[in-house]
């Protein structure tokens, strides 16, 4: 595999840093933050009209640029590097791709253009806290995560020719605001349980959305609720591909979201360097002191190791390899995510008493680090997950220690897979 950037995606790269350099500074993120929709609407129509950041994995059909989710993930390490708060997560890189692999024609031909236009953002409502699951991040998704019966989550009914939504999702990530609503509902009972999903709009009636307060603030959440609300079956309701759609989705979000950390990581440890290299103690700066740049080498080396990964992960989602994808993302985003914990914990350490107050962009990067872990991790389940996915402890896999050449004669890729893990 090639890993160096093409022309266009390293244009791509510069073209968002600049954007991202004069419409999002620290000021700029904490008062977008702190508006009712949680992001600046100045800023992503910006994205979507001088970039087409929501369309950069769509087809062309659908009015998107016609670039593979890898050229999207790369963009990621940008909008992560400055904590961009906007709905770049929640509608291009997890409802835009089940939209495109799930939905009908008419589906597709109707929202996908508004998507890529920026006119339209999305989110998926999963029931409770198990995004993760849902996605097959750190664990099967079989579809007990969307509840049924009295394990509450929310039920899907037919009524007459269409379909009735009950039921609440608590942790929707810009559910508060998103235009359309993908939500994932049990239906069928108890006989035919299955989980399907259901297009629900922003304006529907019965549909009670209230944002709430959470430990990363630049990716605003909110609670849906459903009561008696219409909604639209996304594509035919085959549920076995709707758990193949989210599973594929996810692996594609990994990489999204381990390109998004590497880039706070490199962003938090820029701003220490900086910081230690002006800070005098003793007389001379504390960068200079052998301790503190052991320390930051640490971080350094942590974050590049982060950064392959990453790439590596971009790359494997583009490149339609079913068998690498599925464990290289999770693997690349458990990395990717311990990296901008230490980084950001280094930084917090390494500004002194500075580092812990509320006007210092410290605390975002500690927050985002951690949020982004109860969101998707944690990391030591990620990484089980992404070991069960490569199949490293099939019985197949199993060698016989007791003889030491044949051991190294049975090398092979899964023990490769090992080393890396």
């Amino acid at each position: 595999m090639d890993a160096r950037l093409t022309a266009e995606q390293d244009d791509i790269r510069r073209a968002l840093r600049e954007l991202l350099r004069k419409r999002c500074t620290g000021a700029d993120v904490r008062h977008a933050v702190d508006t009712p929709a949680g992001h600046d609407p100045a800023l992503w129509t910006a994205l979507a009209g001088h970039l087409g950041l929501p369309g950069l994995a769509l087809p062309e059909t659908y009015g998107g640029v016609g670039c593979s989710a890898t050229e999207l993930a790369l963009a990621a390490e940008e909008t992560g590097r400055v904590l961009a708060p906007s709905p770049l997560l929640a509608t291009a890189v997890l409802a835009a791709p089940l939209l495109l692999a799930l939905g009908t024609d008419v589906q597709r031909a109707e929202l996908l253009p508004r998507i890529a236009a920026g006119q339209l953002t999305a989110a998926l409502a999963v029931p409770g806290s198990a995004l993760a699951t849902a996605l097959a991040l750190t664990g099967p998704n079989g579809g007990e995560w969307a509840g049924g019966g009295r394990a509450g989550g929310v039920q899907a009914r037919r009524v007459g020719g269409g379909w009735r939504l009950y039921g609440e999702a608590a942790q929707v990530l810009d559910g508060h605001d998103a235009g359309l609503l993908l939500v994932a509902a049990h239906s069928g009972g108890y006989v035919r349980s299955r989980v399907l999903l259901f297009l629900v709009s922003g304006e529907a009636s019965g549909l009670v959305r209230v944002r709430q307060t959470a430990l990363d603030a630049t990716r605003p959440r909110g609670r849906i609720q459903l009561r008696d609300t219409e909604a639209e079956l996304l594509g035919d309701g085959d549920p076995a591909a709707v758990l193949t759609a989210l599973a594929a989705t996810g692996d594609t979000a990994a990489a999204h979201l381990a390109c998004e950390a590497v880039g706070a990581a490199e962003r938090a440890l820029e701003l220490t360097v900086g910081h230690v290299g002006r800070r005098e103690q003793f007389g001379r700066p504390i960068g200079s002191f052998q301790a503190v740049q052991h320390r930051l080498a640490d971080v350094y080396v942590r974050v590049q190791a982060a950064r392959s990964a990453a790439h590596h992960a971009a790359f494997a989602a583009g490149s339609g390899r079913e068998d690498e994808r599925e464990w290289v993302g999770g693997l690349a985003l458990a990395q990717a995510l311990d990296a901008l914990r230490v980084s950001a914990a280094e930084a917090v350490q390494l500004h002194g008493g500075l580092g812990f107050t509320w006007e210092h962009d410290a605390h975002l990067y500690v927050k985002r680090a951690a949020g982004d872990e109860l969101l998707f991790g944690p990391v030591h389940r990620l990484r089980a997950r992404a070991a069960d996915r490569a199949g490293l402890f099939d019985a197949s896999d199993a060698r016989d220690t007791s003889d030491a050449r044949d051991t190294r004669d049975t090398y092979d890729a899964s023990d490769r897979k090992a080393v890396v893990l």
